[in-house]
């Protein structure tokens, strides 16, 4: 098994947190504990709670477990209310003591659970009313996870057809191997491989690290597309995609970690197209220094020729209208060089030849 980094702990308010402790399942308590990690964002915490509260299975078979990642009065007043509202099911709030980062609160979560299953989702997520009792059901006997459906509706009030570039990232969770959105983990599983990988600490391939080592170690790992969770496409400031090459910094950590599958299911080859836009870039200075002109300016015309490609890459599938044209073509001008940057500062890092 692979070193991960354990969960310092979590606060007295998610009291019982060991990862040897029993199930209550066994002695008749809820099967299936949700989990539902977040940051700041209580406006989309309370819609969660709202369907996850309301699901068709038996209350007395569920608890819901909120990890609060940012350690927010505000959060933890949103818990509160729904608290206030029902004890059934069971609803838990939870700080971790210290860190940050989606896979430490999980593992928070998962190891204050009682349940047998540990059903995982975000909080910008709206869970099926049927979402529970489907994903139960599909955990069949052999299997040790399964990922459910993920499904991103068009956002409200768009009149384009064609989705922004934000939102068709978004609509890459619907075809997503394995994600922690709507995923449904056996207890017993999670205690072999060790749960998340801490070191991911951004919302980005922790996911597929966990499946991975599930495959590896524990057993089998299903998709069905019967336990269902909507995705509403968050509204994002301009340049959201400039910010998400950071996630990228931590694509050296699961190449390092599993390089034959990353190649087989998440990229199969570097993106040598922004490496020769950000290799020409820097070769232009250089050659004009040596007092080559003319192959200086060639190199910058090819450059501005591959930013052009990634350009019109983006935009093909995406709206056309005006200022989401300005902003792929702004935008695709920096994204080369910040993919580069953080592509080899994780390469550094974690120590590992990534490209």
């Amino acid at each position: 098994m692979m070193p991960f980094v354990r969960t310092p702990g979590a606060t007295a308010a998610s009291a019982p947190g060991a990862g040897d402790m029993p199930p209550l399942a066994e002695t008749g308590g809820p099967r299936i504990s949700v989990v539902i990690p977040t940051h700041r964002r209580p406006e989309l915490l309370s819609r969660c709670l709202d369907a996850v509260l309301h699901q068709s299975l038996d209350p007395r078979a569920y608890e819901v477990i909120v990890v609060d990642d940012g350690h927010t009065a505000d959060t933890q007043a949103v818990v509160d209310a729904f608290r206030m509202r029902s004890s059934v099911p069971v609803l838990r709030y939870v700080r971790p003591r210290q860190g940050r980062g989606p896979a430490l609160a999980r593992n928070v979560g998962w190891r204050a659970a009682y349940g047998r299953i540990i059903a995982f989702t975000d909080d910008d997520t709206v869970p099926d009313r049927d979402w529970l009792a489907n994903g139960e059901r599909a955990l069949v006997p052999g299997i040790v996870a399964v990922c459910g459906r993920v499904s991103v509706p068009h956002p409200e009030g768009s009149r384009d057809a064609r989705p922004t570039d934000h939102e068709l990232m978004t609509r890459g969770l619907e075809t997503a191997e394995f994600v922690t959105a709507n995923a449904f983990v056996r207890r017993s599983a999670l205690l072999t491989v060790g749960g998340f990988d801490e070191r991911f600490q951004r919302a980005w391939r922790e996911d597929s690290d966990l499946q991975f080592r599930l495959m590896r170690d524990a057993g089998p790992v299903a998709r069905s597309p019967e336990p269902v969770v909507l995705h509403p496409v968050r509204p994002e400031k301009w340049g959201v995609c400039l910010r998400q090459q950071k996630n990228v910094f931590f694509d050296a950590l699961l190449y390092k970690k599993h390089p034959r599958l990353y190649r087989e299911r998440i990229l199969r080859s570097p993106p040598w197209d922004h490496y020769g836009i950000v290799a020409l870039t820097l070769a232009a200075p250089v050659l004009w220094a040596l007092d080559v002109p003319g192959s200086a300016i060639m190199s910058l015309l090819i450059a501005g020729s591959g930013i052009g490609r990634v350009a019109l890459r983006r935009l093909r599938p995406t709206t056309r209208s005006p200022a989401h044209v300005v902003e792929m073509v702004l935008t695709s001008a920096l994204i080369p060089f910040l993919s580069v940057y953080w592509r080899l500062r994780g390469a550094i890092h974690f120590r590992v030849f990534y490209l």
